[in-house]
């Protein structure tokens, strides 16, 4: 199956926006690689405010969406929608829903609003998996929606909640937001989450259920920075020439131009891990190769998703007073297997 991640504000205020991520600064930790040379991402024009995107590329006549974080004051917080007929000029299309559904709510006292969504097409359904928690906690859940189409002019479209995927309470040691999607070679699904505590972690789902696959399993761990307060999250997994790459973002978002967000990739055989960096240094134990860093203007990349070979995410434009800007590039692979960010049409 391919897989199409559901997940991207005009101007973000950690305290207003509520996104992905824990109050306290990222600590030092073991030098990671050197960065990529990453060219820069496509022109791009119209409603451009999406934190978190998730995108589905279109083409062959089909649109494109980048799905987002939910802002207050927009649809009581819901999943943000922007459309493009061609990838390059965006348009805000509202939210998912009109409210947030109740049973959030009673699960995460004080939720203003859904994070970093991630949308997986299988058998002809659309899997969306959304985040709910609040800042610096992780009383968190990750909850289910489905669809039959992504088209709001079809008499089919129907976000239906499905309830609670996975959730995380005060005296567990993973936060349970961001989720990302991915399929093994025999077709079985698994989700990659986590932010701070112990980083990153994976659990297997059922289709067509969409639901964990066992409920009493504890969760796998397949990244930790091994350094307090342990800045890694949105984790993402695509498939590349026999290699399952892992990326994440490290550091704190949604302090505007202050952000420090920035892009990492490890890679593996299995896609349980183990996972290591372009140096042969596990994820798990600190490693991580950097793909993309601030750079100019262009502060604090990450919130990472991708589709059809095409990487999404958010930066905080600096000449703009840190407001939240959509980015799209093409990954190419240099000799090695490795990600490049291109500029390629």
């Amino acid at each position: 199956m391919t897989p199409v991640r559901l997940a991207p504000l005009l101007t973000v205020v950690a305290a207003v926006v509520g996104l992905t991520g824990a109050l306290a600064p990222p600590a030092a930790s073991a030098a990671p690689a050197a960065p990529a040379q990453a060219e820069e991402p496509w022109r791009l024009s119209g409603d451009l405010a999406a934190h978190d995107p998730a995108l589905v590329a279109g083409g062959g006549g089909q649109d494109w969406y980048v799905f987002a974080t939910g802002e207050e004051g927009k649809g009581d917080g819901n999943v943000q929608i922007r459309s493009s007929a061609d990838g390059h000029k965006w348009t805000y299309e509202g939210t998912v829903w009109d409210e947030i559904p109740q049973w959030i709510k009673d699960a995460v006292p004080g939720v203003k609003n859904i994070w970093a969504p991630e949308v997986y097409e299988a058998n002809g359904m659309y899997y969306m998996y959304y985040s709910a928690s609040t800042w610096g906690k992780n009383r968190s859940v990750i909850g289910l929606a489905t669809n039959e189409t992504l088209d709001p002019s079809d008499p089919a479209y129907e976000w239906v909640d499905r309830g609670e995927v996975i959730g995380s309470e005060p005296d567990d040691d993973f936060n349970a937001i961001d989720p990302g999607v991915i399929e093994d070679g025999s077709g079985t699904p698994y989700m990659a989450f986590g932010s701070y505590w112990s980083g990153i972690r994976m659990v297997k789902l059922d289709w067509p259920s969409g639901k964990l696959a066992d409920p009493d399993k504890e969760p796998l761990h397949i990244a930790d920075r091994k350094a307090s307060p342990n800045a890694i999250e949105a984790a993402y997994i695509v498939k590349n020439d026999g290699f399952y790459y892992l990326f994440t973002s490290w550091g704190q978002c949604c302090q505007g131009s202050d952000s420090d967000y920035k892009m990492m990739v490890g890679r593996s055989k299995k896609v349980t891990g183990p996972y290591v960096d372009r140096d042969g240094r596990k994820l798990l134990d600190g490693g991580g190769t950097t793909l993309l860093t601030t750079s100019g203007d262009r502060v604090g990349p990450g919130g990472q998703s991708a589709s059809e070979e095409i990487i999404a995410y958010h930066y905080y434009d600096k000449s703009a007073d840190g407001a939240t800007k959509l980015a799209l590039q093409p990954i190419a692979w240099d000799d090695d297997g490795w990600p490049v960010l291109t500029n390629k049409a």
